[in-house]
């Protein structure tokens, strides 16, 4: 699905800010594309804020191991994983077992033109080849190996360099969505959530507290699609996010946009590299005039089936799967991302 919203046009000082609101929250934000634009006069505020937060894992990528080039285009590849364990975060930055799950796999591709941004859905059953530990599913690469042996493996599946790795633990989306005064969602189906306490969730626009988002993104057992609803369900609530921070004005409100800083950044880790001045230099290179500009997708699969050892998985399509990887390495994604 792409999300649609009322087209942006920055102005001024002003500009510079709302466009890497939109990149900044590709990186710290689960649903990539939401934002904190700001005015220049506390910009810096912001950005303190969420830096003074945010966790950095140093060797968050993989090493002394063939990783595909750099992009030839100028385009970025950024992976943003989702975990509900309740770990240490640091771990994740590191080869060794965890207790850690990237139960939500997207990556966030900013096209060299800086003017899209592509969000593609990994489906974390995904049956494929992790190096060193043979056919599993994509998301126990970050229990066995860290964000190393992820990023290893999403680059192998997709043959394509990635540039950074961002994780949001869940629980903190609790904390993001309340700090913003709720989120408005539009739901693609009605549904209640099986497990208690039981949310009731409307077909069409939905206010969330923090509580109910956590909620509305985590539930998969009252689909007969199961995952697969899930990950239609958190693409609406990163559309969400998006038109809730643009329409509701908290850009330009400055108590509010410190408190969402603070509150993401204190959810969120990233990869050492991906530094305070990577981030506004990112930012600043952007030509993404508002909402309308991020489009979101799922990977295609060739449906669900059993593994040999007795596990639901999800099966790779490979022709679909060529398709994707001849698109990012060209810059081409837009062919996968829907149309008005």
């Amino acid at each position: 699905m792409a999300i649609h919203s009322m087209r942006i046009h920055p102005h001024d000082r002003n500009g510079r800010w709302l466009r890497a609101a939109i990149v900044l929250a590709s990186v710290v934000l689960l649903f990539a594309g939401t934002a904190f634009g700001v005015a220049a006069f506390y910009a810096g505020s912001v950005a303190s804020t969420f830096d003074s937060h945010v966790t950095r894992l140093p060797n968050a990528l993989p090493t002394a191991v063939p990783r595909p080039p750099v992009s030839s285009t100028g385009a970025m590849n950024i992976l943003l994983l989702g975990s509900d364990s309740r770990g240490d975060p640091t771990a994740v930055g590191t080869t060794a077992l965890s207790n850690q799950r990237s139960d939500t796999m997207m990556l966030v591709h900013i096209d060299a033109d800086r003017r899209d941004v592509y969000v593609m859905s990994i489906m974390r059953d995904l049956w494929v080849p992790i190096p060193g530990n043979g056919t599993a599913k994509i998301n126990a690469a970050l229990a066995w190996g860290g964000t190393p042996l992820t990023v290893q493996t999403v680059e192998q599946l997709l043959q394509v360099r990635i540039d950074h790795v961002a994780i949001l633990d869940f629980a903190g989306l609790k904390d993001i969505t309340n700090a913003i005064g709720g989120v408005d969602v539009d739901s693609p189906v009605a549904f209640t959530t099986v497990k208690s306490p039981h949310y009731t969730f409307v077909k069409g626009m939905n206010h969330l507290d923090g509580d109910e988002a956590l909620a509305f993104a985590r539930e998969r057992y009252a689909f007969p699609e199961a995952d697969y609803q899930r990950v239609a369900d958190q693409q609406a609530l990163l559309a969400g996010f998006a038109t809730t921070l643009i329409h509701r004005s908290v850009l330009t409100d400055p108590s509010a946009l410190l408190a969402f800083a603070r509150s993401t950044g204190s959810a969120v880790s990233v990869d050492s590299s991906f530094d305070l001045p990577s981030m506004l230099a990112l930012a600043a290179s952007m030509r993404i005039s508002g909402a309308s500009g991020i489009h979101t997708f799922t990977l295609p699969t060739a449906g669900t089936g059993t593994s040999a050892d007795g596990q639901s998985i999800v099966n790779v399509d490979p022709a679909a799967l060529a398709r994707v990887r001849t698109a990012l390495a060209t810059d081409t994604l837009s062919q996968f991302a829907p149309g008005p």
